[in-house]
């Protein structure tokens, strides 16, 4: 349902503020000070952080799906009671993010456990005359988010005090009954708004699952589900089909190290989710500032972060570069006898890594090591160059049409999110009005 289809109110007045615009005649415009009463938490010592105690809400702890987590709070000791008549949150409270690149993001705090709030955070109650439920969607609207932005100092911290929040103008409804029918309206319109986009959502995690499988099957069976297949006697291996071979990676592939003589080759990273990227793509700080003597790769080269392989860190370089030392470089031998697309997705795929963690040396997750003779002892089942052409040739076809259709969900959601966002500000401003109000009201 749309903005333009909706009821309006009979009668508009000028509301005085260009960003509101008209307003039903019959409502109010008033300061936020009149409506809300805030609190903005105190400056507690993160030396004094503990493992227990009273858990210490963070602007990182109030999320932007609306709720608060305190899953990775802090703790303070329990002699910091003291502070909690003051600085304390407890279940119903809204709560917004005061500073930083999630500034003006609101969310309710839950739970029956009471927690303290750092000077980042602060808390808004309504006073009688706000409906509690209104609020909050006047603090999801629009319009306040873009008095946020304008009123919010600083540059790559913006923040805001709750003081300059009290001085903004909103109007609303003096009856109780409207506030109440506006909130009720909207909390069963966002919330099947909510609900569509979780479904999508959903969907979009079954197509990759799709896409997974597809790729999965083909790189470990063919694309002949017909074909005679044979026990390859290996455990991350399985059935193949039976015209495959199975040899030890030592037969197929030679490490590579090779030094960059003056470091000016791009640089590269190797992570379980983008295989081998340009460092440039990712949020990485460069620390070196000369790589000469830095591992080189060339394209089609296989490589391997020994330290995350257990995640699945590897994959094969679309072009030359340098790479770290803690990375492993392998060339097939003869050059040709991979596909490189299809020997990363099948070096990727759950029997490999579940390898790769078996084998791995070292006393936890993130101490694990994956060498290069376990590499070479590792045996590997795979078609001829030509069947891996025409493999991949399918699985790229059938990814193709897997994106699109993850495309267009995302799209949709998308829209979804936007028509949320004009509801709520079209609602609480009084653009439309909507049906719960009664209908003697102008």
């Amino acid at each position: 349902m749309h903005e333009m289809i909706m009821p309006k109110y009979k009668k508009y007045k000028s509301s005085g503020n260009d960003s509101l615009g008209e307003i039903p005649e019959h409502w109010n415009i008033l300061k936020l000070k009149y409506l809300l009463r805030s609190k903005a938490g105190y400056a507690f010592s993160s030396e004094s952080y503990t493992d227990e105690g009273i858990p210490l809400v963070r602007i990182s702890d109030v999320l932007q799906d609306g709720t608060v987590s305190l899953n990775n709070a802090p703790r303070l000791p329990k002699k910091y009671k003291i502070f909690l008549a003051e600085y304390s949150t407890k279940d119903g409270d809204i709560l917004m993010a005061m500073t930083g690149g999630t500034i003006g993001k609101v969310s309710t705090f839950s739970g029956s456990q009471i927690a303290l709030l750092n000077q980042r955070v602060c808390k808004f109650e309504p006073l009688d005359n706000f409906s509690k439920k209104l609020a909050w969607f006047w603090m999801n609207s629009a319009y306040w988010k873009q008095h946020i932005d304008l009123k919010s100092i600083g540059g790559a911290q913006p923040n805001i005090s709750d003081n300059e929040i009290m001085q903004m103008y909103i109007a609303i409804p003096s009856s109780p009954t409207e506030q109440k029918a506006i909130a009720k309206f909207l909390d069963k319109k966002t919330t099947q708004i909510d609900e569509a986009i979780a479904i999508k959502k959903k969907q979009i995690e079954l197509l990759k699952e799709r896409k997974q499988i597809i790729i999965q099957q083909a790189v470990t069976q063919g694309l002949n589900p017909a074909v005679p297949m044979k026990d390859s006697d290996v455990d991350w291996i399985g059935e193949i089909p039976e015209h495959w071979q199975v040899k030890r990676a030592k037969y197929l592939f030679n490490e590579i190290d090779e030094r960059s003589e003056n470091g000016d080759e791009e640089l590269l990273s190797v992570s379980h989710l983008t295989g081998v990227t340009p460092r440039s793509e990712k949020s990485v700080t460069m620390i070196a500032e000369d790589y000469s003597g830095s591992k080189t790769c060339q394209k089609n080269d296989f490589v391997m972060n020994i330290m995350w392989a257990w995640m699945g860190a590897m994959g094969v370089s679309d072009r030359p570069g340098i790479v770290s030392s803690a990375y492993s470089i392998f060339r097939q031998t003869p050059l040709e006898t991979f596909n490189p697309v299809y020997l990363e997705w099948l070096m990727k795929t759950v029997g490999y890594i579940e390898h790769y963690n078996k084998v791995s040396t070292g006393l936890h997750s993130s101490r694990l090591r994956f060498y290069s003779r376990m590499f070479f002892d590792m045996e590997i089942g795979y078609p001829s160059r030509n069947e891996q052409d025409e493999i991949v040739t399918h699985i790229e076809k059938q990814s193709f049409k897997i994106d699109e259709a993850v495309e267009l969900q995302k799209q949709q959601i998308e829209k979804l999110k936007e028509y949320k966002t004009t509801l709520i500000n079209s609602a609480v401003t009084g653009k439309i009005k909507v049906p719960e109000v009664d209908s003697e009201i102008n």
